[in-house]
């Protein structure tokens, strides 16, 4: 039996550990810019002190969160890339989109694994193509890649939105 659950796990490995591997080459990039937030430095952020109510409730949220990676590029062809590897990704890692918003020549998409409940994901993945007409720094970014990994609650990043002064399109992040 033990050697049953021994194969069983060796087998599964792999797949537990797919998101790392899907975009961990563009890390190494040079024409990718790349920020990872590990776990550990999310739990440092738990023990800042605010008496805001909105900080506190980001520090809740940011309590259960295990990863962020961001990866934007100004070069077409790693922003063809991106959009080939986060396609195979959304399908084989089973991704449900949440939302899309198109403006102009902006895409915006964000997806979503599910969690433990209808309320929280396990991963919320989003990706913007076609922005090259910001300036960042004075960097035209071409495509942006988020994935925030660990026990993501809806309504908590849906309360935190209306409270942003952002898009009213983004107030609707709440999972119905």
């Amino acid at each position: 039996m033990k050697k049953i659950v021994l194969l069983i796990a060796l087998v599964a490995l792999p797949f537990l550990s797919k998101a790392q591997s899907d975009f961990d080459k563009f890390e190494d990039m040079d024409d990718v810019t790349t920020v990872v937030v590990n776990q550990r430095m999310f739990e440092m952020f738990v023990h800042i002190d605010s008496d805001d109510p909105e900080a506190k409730s980001l520090m809740d949220m940011v309590k259960s969160l295990k990863g962020l990676r961001l990866f934007t590029t100004e070069s077409e062809a790693v922003s063809k890339d991106m959009t080939a590897t986060v396609n195979k990704y959304i399908k084989s890692g089973g991704l449900e989109e949440l939302m899309r918003v198109k403006d102009k020549d902006a895409n915006v998409k964000i997806y979503i694994r599910e969690g433990k409940d209808k309320d929280h994901v396990k991963e919320l993945l989003m990706f913007i193509q076609g922005i090259s007409d910001v300036n960042i720094e004075g960097r035209k970014v071409e495509s942006v890649l988020l994935s925030i990994v660990g026990d993501i609650d809806l309504n908590q990043i849906g309360e935190l939105t209306k409270s942003m002064n952002l898009p009213s399109q983004l107030n609707n992040a709440q999972k119905k």
